[in-house]
């Protein structure tokens, strides 16, 4: 039933379990051809098969198809960037972006089309990462602007601690796989275009709608919330702000998504009301023009892209008289964009913001209607209610997994700040449409600047409200697979009565409790030593069943609070001092310890010696009593130590700051 309502799920489920399957294997172009001639025949075997109702063997040859080129699509995404020789080089490029404002430098992604290395010059595909130090020449780039820097690209690599994000990972999805530093005597030649391409045009109107908001008044915190809510320009916020909206369960109002267009698209056709009658085609033809010029500003993020495909959609439905199914508009609308872009599936937006709309489809009526208001307060309430619970039901899984927390209070704060976040949009848009118009968008601009304050004021009362989010939780990928199958299924089955049978949402409940189960045991039954890729300190742990004990020379560190939600550890801080540190655990010892003498090592005769420390001492004849050692040099080591010579041998020294966290088992 569900597949006949929705067509467009015979496509996006095979096409992305295709992509998925490229994370693991990358077929040659031999199995990509026989796949196809197999493909063709199953085709053509399925007209044989036609006479009945439903042709399996077509929808068999469908589906292979489908997976085939999800699969195809994703290696070819991955092959198109380039593989950069290593060495300085100058390197041509259009500017995809305005350079972002780091504490120390600013980054700029520039989109590579050539490499000139003495006498050769290549085609090269994909983009570049770079760190620009501060300075004057900053101001003058643009999106578009086409550039030859002088670098020495450097391969993006993760630090490799427990359960952290994989940030070379989504680098590679958006294109990116090397950084590089440079300064303003690296920009070899700069050139502002005449001609630019449309999505860096708009990335220019959108600095100047930010322009428009700066001239008529607006400034401070109050200029990057409207910034973000409006235009997703997210950069001038600061992080406490940030974690404010996190906190109150309503950050989707900041990241420019489809609720923005809902809203705007309402807004702009309730003004052309006018428009009646045979005129009223052109009603729904502007509407859909001003929202995709929206969708070009904003960046075209897979939210923004997905709600704009989806009412041209509903309204191309409508134009030719003919009913369009809001949940087929939504899997049609993800078709399009996986096919532009295979690895948007992995993107934390497009994971969002689908799960929530489909679950809004399939289940906000059915909620909606278990209880009637006589009251439009009341019932406006209830609507909002009824909305976010259904939403949160859907990004729920992806929430914990991703971000480790729950907002508690996500139902009061979306029912309050949201409606006040859609007069900011509505009033927001006013003031870049009458900006001629000084007085009149000066007027309009105080109201907004009102607006946008008392929206920062109720997030930080929900955030600073007992209890406001639920911290360090986790789980693995496997899980949020199962609970999000789990929590479909019996949302089904509590609001929809008959569409599931209730073994089938048991079975996955099984399943779930199955994984969790097998995940707690394997924790509870074992031991290891990591040695964590922290910034600029030395970060310890030894981890026994679900205790973490964690040695370290500062305060807190994000690489272990993720390490202990993902697990559900339990913590037990050890501040280390100057003085060595022997520690027994799993019949093994461990030595952290910022000096390295012989006579230590003949006493103590570790296992595991751990260096910290900017520059640890070692005596010279060291060496002949640790060969049986493993030596671990970790990131509160300065980057120009250097170990003496003949000391140990290479395979017998880690270092964390070049090859990535330390484990092993005890």
């Amino acid at each position: 039933m569900l597949i006949r309502e929705n067509p467009f799920l015979r496509f996006v489920l095979p096409l992305c379990a295709g992509i998925v399957s490229g994370l693991y294997y990358s077929p040659d172009d031999i199995v990509f051809i026989s796949a196809g001639a197999l493909v063709v025949l199953l085709f053509i075997s399925g007209l044989f098969f036609n006479r009945s109702l439903t042709n399996t063997v077509y929808g068999i040859a469908l589906t292979s198809a489908l997976f085939t080129l999800g699969s195809f699509l994703y290696r070819s995404e991955k092959e198109n960037i380039s593989v950069l020789g290593p060495g300085q080089a100058l390197y041509s490029g259009i500017l995809s972006d305005f350079p972002e404002e780091k504490p120390n430098t600013f980054s700029m992604i520039l989109r590579l089309e050539g490499r000139m290395a003495g006498d050769t010059t290549r085609s090269v595909n994909g983009s570049i990462l770079l760190y620009h130090s501060k300075g004057k020449d900053v101001i003058s780039y643009r999106p578009g602007d086409r550039m030859i820097v002088r670098c020495s690209p450097v391969e993006i690599v993760n630090r490799g601690n427990p359960f952290e994000f994989d940030y070379r990972f989504y680098m590679e999805n958006h294109g990116i796989r090397y950084f590089a530093f440079t300064d303003s005597s690296d920009i070899i030649r700069h050139v502002s275009p005449e001609h630019r391409k449309l999505i860096h045009m708009a990335l220019i109107i959108r600095e100047k709608i930010i322009g428009m908001y700066k001239a008529r008044g607006l400034s401070g915190e109050r200029l990057a919330l409207v910034s973000a809510i409006t235009l997703g320009q997210k950069n001038m916020l600061d992080q406490d702000q940030k974690q404010q909206f996190i906190k109150a369960g309503v950050m989707h109002i900041m990241a420019v998504s489809g609720l923005h267009a809902i809203i705007l698209s309402l807004f702009v056709f309730r003004m052309l009301f006018f428009l009646k009658g045979k005129l009223k085609i052109f009603r729904v033809l502007i509407t859909i023009l001003i929202l995709w010029i929206f969708a070009f500003v904003t960046g075209l993020t897979s939210s923004v892209l997905r709600a704009t495909l989806m009412y041209t959609f509903l309204q191309a439905g409508y134009l030719l008289k003919r009913p369009v199914n809001a949940g087929n508009s939504v899997l049609a609308s993800a078709y399009i964009i996986i096919i532009i872009r295979p690895s948007v599936i992995f993107d934390a937006g497009f994971l969002l913001s689908y799960s929530a709309v489909i679950f809004i489809i399939m289940f906000y009526r059915d909620l909606y209607t278990k209880m009637r208001f006589t009251s439009h307060v009341t019932d406006f309430a209830w609507q909002s209610a009824a909305v976010t619970v259904i939403a949160q039901l859907g990004t729920f899984p992806f929430t914990v997994m991703l971000f480790n927390r729950f907002p508690t209070w996500f139902i009061l704060s979306n029912i309050i700040i949201v409606p006040v976040s859609s007069l900011v949009i509505i009033t927001a848009s006013l003031v870049s449409l009458t900006f001629p118009l000084r007085l009149i968008s000066w007027y309009i601009a105080r109201a907004l600047d009102f607006l946008t304050g008392f929206t920062q004021l109720l997030t930080e009362k929900v955030s600073s409200l007992p209890f406001s989010s639920i911290e360090n939780i986790g789980m693995i990928t496997a899980e949020c697979i199962l609970l999000m199958i789990t929590i479909f299924l019996f949302t089904s089955l509590l609001l929809k009565r008959r569409s599931v049978p209730p073994l089938l949402a048991m079975i996955s409940l099984l399943f779930l409790i199955i994984a969790g189960t097998a995940k707690s045991i394997k924790t509870k039954t074992t031991g290891e030593l990591i040695v964590y890729n922290t910034a600029g300190s030395t970060t310890v742990g030894i981890r026994s069943g679900y205790m973490l004990n964690i040695y370290s020379d500062s305060i807190s560190s994000q690489e272990v609070s993720r390490h202990k939600a993902v697990l559900g550890l339990k913590e037990r801080m050890l501040l280390l001092d100057r003085n060595p540190k022997l520690i027994m655990a799993g019949g093994r010892k461990i030595l952290i310890t910022e000096i390295l003498t012989t006579k230590m090592l003949t006493e103590l005769y570790p296992d595991y010696i751990i260096l910290r420390g900017k520059k640890p001492l070692i005596d010279k004849d060291a060496g002949y009593t640790v060969r049986s050692c493993k030596l671990i040099i970790s990131t509160g080591v300065s980057s120009g130590f250097r170990m003496p010579y003949g000391l140990l041998r290479s395979d017998n020294v880690f270092n964390v700051r070049k090859d990535g966290a330390f484990y092993s088992r005890l």
